[in-house]
C-alpha cells in the first residue's frame, strides 16, 4: 500500500499537461478526465506558460524536453503563480542532474516515460514521507543504456562522431546501435 492522499472533496482538481507527443498527451488527458480532473493541455513551453498565466492549475504534468525549450520553465512559472501547486516531470531521458533541478524548482516527482495515469495520479497525490513503490514493468538495463545513448546523441546535435567520442565508444559500434530499434 502506498502513501497517497487524494484531494479532499471540493478541492480543486485542475491539471495542466504539457507534452509535445500528441498521442500520449491525448491519452493522458482522457485518463485524467476519467479520474475527475479538469484538464488543460499544451504542446509547447510557450503554450504551457500562457495556460499558467491565464489561471495556474492545482496540478501539472510536464514533459522535460519540448520542442521550444524545457518543461522546467513551466514548473518555475507555475510555482511563482501558485506556490502550493503540485507538479511532476515526465521524461524519456532521465538523469540525476535534471531530476535534482526539477525538484529544486518545485516538482514533487520525476517519472520516466512511458508512465500511465495511475502512476501520475499516485505521484501527484503522494505525501512527502512515502517511499515510491517499485514499478511493475521497469525499463530493462538494455533500454536504459539505449535511452542514454539516444540522449547524448541528441545533445550532440545528432553528430555520430562527437557522440561516439563523448561515450568513449567506437563510431561504427555506435552506428550499429543507432540503426537498431529500441530494446524493450
Amino acid at each position: 500500500m502506498n502513501d497517497v492522499t487524494p484531494p479532499e472533496v471540493g478541492e480543486e482538481r485542475s491539471v495542466l499537461i504539457v507534452d509535445d507527443d500528441r498521442p500520449f498527451l491525448q491519452r493522458l488527458a482522457r485518463a485524467m478526465e476519467a479520474r475527475g480532473f479538469a484538464v488543460a493541455t499544451a504542446e509547447t513551453v510557450a503554450e504551457g506558460l500562457a495556460r499558467v498565466e491565464a489561471g495556474a492549475p492545482a496540478y501539472a504534468v510536464v514533459d522535460m524536453r519540448l520542442g521550444d525549450g524545457t518543461g522546467l520553465d513551466v514548473i518555475s512559472a507555475l510555482k511563482k503563480h501558485r506556490p502550493g501547486a503540485r507538479a511532476i516531470v515526465l521524461t524519456g531521458y532521465g538523469n540525476i542532474a535534471t531530476a535534482v533541478t526539477a525538484v529544486k524548482l518545485g516538482a514533487v516527482d520525476y517519472l520516466a516515460k512511458p508512465a500511465d495515469a495511475d502512476d501520475v495520479v499516485a505521484a501527484l497525490f503522494a505525501t512527502g514521507d512515502h517511499k515510491p513503490i517499485p514499478p511493475e514493468n521497469p525499463m530493462s538495463a538494455d533500454r536504459v543504456r539505449w535511452e542514454h545513448i539516444q540522449r547524448v546523441y541528441e545533445l550532440c546535435g545528432r553528430n555520430v562522431s562527437e557522440t561516439a567520442r563523448r561515450l568513449s565508444m567506437h563510431r561504427r559500434t555506435l552506428q550499429r546501435i543507432l540503426a537498431k530499434r529500441a530494446p524493450r
